[in-house]
């Protein structure tokens, strides 16, 4: 019994696409979410924050995006970080490989490869 396996994927990130290819040459061919385009509701964020055993959003989100310092998220609650990965799903950590009822960000690329 195999599961699908999902991919939170950015094309224009070479670490993602270093995964993808990474899955790939493991014969898994994901699904692939297209986030920034389709991004993830805030019930999919707090369900991606338990696969991946994150235990506050703050692990999920991209410190370094100019949108993070713009919306003064230093100092934000759980549910301010989520709402704002929401309406900005390029503050989202990525790559996010999902199997099964587990995922794990791919960094490095190699980090996905034991939920598989």
């Amino acid at each position: 019994m195999s599961n699908t396996v999902t991919m939170f994927h950015n094309p224009r990130c070479s670490t993602s696409r270093t995964t993808l290819a990474l899955l790939e040459e493991r014969g898994v061919q994901p699904d692939i979410v297209l986030y920034l385009d389709t991004p993830p509701d805030s019930a999919q964020i707090k369900t991606l924050l338990k696969q991946l055993g994150f235990s506050s959003a703050r692990q999920l989100i991209r410190t370094k995006e100019d949108v993070y310092k713009e919306l003064n998220l230093a100092e934000a609650s759980e549910q301010q970080l989520i709402d704002a990965m929401v309406k900005n799903p390029k503050l989202i950590e990525r790559p996010i490989v999902i199997s099964g009822e587990h995922a794990r960000l791919g960094r490095p690329p190699e980090q996905v490869l034991d939920i598989l």
